[in-house]
């Protein structure tokens, strides 16, 4: 394996550039069988997630998860529902807050880290399709500045595994990191390791590879308390 990953989770080089920014990326836990509808899945995968957040520093009360509903919603969040409490209706979550843990579940689709290491906000998003066609990464950059000040100019965006082609006709990836460029983040500020969910079953959930019934991945992102 490469530096920054584990059996269960990836760590991005980019994030972890970012001072006191807690980050981890959720892969498949081999122990936890999924082959059931998204809600049983989530629950059968709950204390693997729970163990992940207390590794990044925080509570299971910290985190904040969204709906997602495959649209373009974004929420910002003062204070933490816990749990797998999703904001209803959102695909999108931003905070200035430390001690709030933003977390989106995946399972081919791309969840967007957005980091304002300056300003020290954050955006998480989650871009299929159909997030991917509403430009949500572009709105949730446009929303760190409206509300927080933050430039695109200092900003950090990094794309999480997603399904890329052959095995998906849309290019989703690409188009993620060209409207980030386009919103006036720097191309060498936009990160994207390449990972293919549908590519790897030994490491990744794929809806499409096994029709639907499989895990969810957890991309977290937030400032510890403390920090």
């Amino acid at each position: 394996m490469q530096p920054g990953q584990s059996q269960t989770y990836l760590k991005h080089e980019s994030l972890s550039a970012c001072a006191d920014l807690a980050h981890a990326f959720l892969c498949r836990d081999t122990t936890v069988d999924v082959d059931v509808p998204k809600d049983e899945a989530v629950q059968r995968l709950a204390p693997f997630y729970q163990h992940e957040v207390e590794r990044q520093g925080f509570s299971w009360t910290q985190l904040q998860t969204a709906e997602q509903t495959h649209g373009s919603a974004l929420a910002i969040v003062e204070r933490s529902l816990g749990g797998l409490r999703p904001l209803p209706t959102v695909d999108g979550l931003l905070t200035n807050h430390p001690g709030v843990l933003l977390g989106i579940m995946t399972a081919d689709c791309c969840a967007v880290s957005i980091v304002d290491p300056v300003k020290r906000a954050i955006a998480l998003v989650h871009s299929g399709k159909r997030g991917t066609e509403s430009n949500i990464s572009s709105r949730a950059i446009t929303q760190l500045r409206d509300a927080f000040g933050s430039s695109a100019a200092d900003l950090v965006v990094q794309l999480s595994p997603c399904i890329r082609p052959p095995h998906y006709e849309v290019d989703i990836a690409k188009t993620i990191r060209e409207q980030a460029a386009a919103a006036g983040v720097p191309e060498g500020q936009i990160h994207d390791e390449g990972y293919c969910t549908a590519s790897d079953e030994e490491r990744f959930y794929s809806y499409r590879r096994e029709k639907g019934f499989t895990g969810r991945h957890l991309a977290l992102l937030g400032y510890p308390a403390h920090a």
